[in-house]
C-alpha cells in the first residue's frame, strides 16, 4: 500500500537538518503563502491556517531560531490576493484586469482568479519588520511593463488622520485608503535583460523606490517565469548581512 511506499521517505527531519548544520553545509527554507495570511500576524480571519512568516520555518522544521542567519523577502513588482479580505490597492478596473491576465495570477489549486492592485509600500514595512528580511526579492517585473504609469501605495488615510504603518485592528486596515506616489512606466519589455544596467532606467527607479519605501535593499529581480529571467543584484544568500547594495549604489 501507500504506507509502503512512503515508509522509506519518512525520517526525522530535525535531526537530519541538525546534522547538515553541524557539517557546515548550507540549508534552504521556503515559505509557502504571504505575510498578511499569517495566523497571528495577518488580516483574521481572512488568514490560512499556519503561520507563513519567517518565524514559522523554525517551528515547521524543528529548528531554532539561531539557525536562520538571512531572510530574503519575496514579492510581486505589484499586490495580489486570493479571497475575501481587505485589499487597499485593489484594482477593479481595466488595469486589474491587464495584471491578473499578463501576469496570469490564478489560484494554483482552484484556479480563481486573484484580486490585483498596486503596489502597497505599507504592508511592505509591515512584512520587513515581521519577518527581519535582510534584502528583496521583487518578481514579475515585466508584467508592469507596458504600463504608462505605475502608482505604489506610500501611506493610509483613516478617519483624517495619515498613518506610514500598517494598523494592528483589522477593522481600521479595512477602513484604510491609500496615500499614492506615481511613477512614470517605462513602455518597453524587460523580460530579455539580464543585469540591473541593461533594464530601462524608469524600471530600475521604480526598484530604487520600493527598495526605499521598504528600508531593505533588492537582490533579485526577476523579469519572466524562466530561471535565467532573474537578475541578480547582489548576492542574496553569501553576500553580507544587511550590507547589500540598494539598486543604484546608494
Amino acid at each position: 500500500g501507500y504506507a509502503d511506499k512512503l515508509r522509506p521517505h519518512v525520517i526525522d527531519t530535525s535531526l537530519l537538518i541538525d546534522q547538515a548544520v553541524r557539517t557546515r553545509q548550507n540549508l534552504l527554507f521556503e515559505g509557502a503563502q504571504g505575510t498578511l495570511l499569517d495566523l497571528d500576524h495577518g488580516t483574521y480571519p481572512y488568514v490560512t491556517s499556519s503561520n507563513p512568516v519567517a518565524g514559522g520555518a523554525c517551528v515547521g522544521a524543528g529548528v531554532g531560531p539561531t539557525i536562520i542567519d538571512r531572510v530574503i523577502g519575496v514579492a510581486k513588482a505589484y499586490t495580489t490576493r486570493v479571497g475575501e479580505g481587505p485589499f487597499p490597492t485593489e484594482l477593479r478596473d481595466e488595469t486589474g484586469r491587464y495584471l491578473g491576465s499578463r501576469g496570469a495570477e490564478f489560484g494554483t489549486t482552484t484556479g480563481r482568479p486573484r484580486r490585483c492592485g498596486w503596489f502597497d509600500a505599507v504592508i511592505g514595512r509591515y512584512a520587513v519588520r515581521i519577518n527581519g528580511l535582510d534584502c528583496l526579492a521583487i518578481t514579475k517585473l515585466d508584467v508592469l511593463d507596458e504600463l504608462e504609469k505605475i502608482r505604489v501605495c506610500v501611506a493610509y488615510e483613516v478617519k483624517g488622520r495619515l498613518i506610514d504603518q500598517f494598523p494592528s485592528n483589522a477593522n481600521l486596515f479595512a477602513q484604510c485608503e491609500p496615500i499614492w506616489e506615481e511613477l512614470p512606466g517605462w513602455k518597453q519589455p524587460t523580460g530579455e535583460c539580464r543585469t540591473l544596467e541593461s533594464l530601462p532606467a524608469e524600471a530600475r527607479d521604480y526598484l530604487q523606490f520600493l527598495a526605499k519605501q521598504m528600508g531593505v535593499p533588492i537582490a533579485l529581480v526577476s523579469v519572466g517565469a524562466d530561471r535565467e529571467q532573474t537578475i541578480i543584484i547582489e548576492d542574496p544568500i553569501h553576500g553580507p548581512k544587511r550590507a547589500l547594495l540598494y539598486t543604484n549604489g546608494d
